[in-house]
């Protein structure tokens, strides 16, 4: 599964954040309600237009983002 298939980004909507394609769900919402304790049927139940696919999408950007990520230290 390639993420970029279920997200998407553009400087003209919802000030550029990462969103699932045709929502105004953010990746940062998804990750928010998981880091929560939110499980992922209760997410779908929340925002039907979700499935299991799309918040494993946000996982991987995450741990893409997280891997090409510099850490400066003191």
């Amino acid at each position: 599964m390639k993420f970029q298939d279920y997200i998407e980004s553009n400087h003209t909507f919802m000030l550029g954040k990462p969103v699932i394609k045709g929502t105004r769900i953010t990746v940062e919402l998804i990750l928010k309600k998981l880091s929560e304790g939110a499980s992922t049927s209760q997410l779908i139940d929340m925002y039907p237009s979700l499935n299991n696919d799309k918040i494993n999408a946000c996982l991987a950007y995450a741990s893409d983002v997280i891997s090409n990520e510099l850490i400066l230290q003191d």
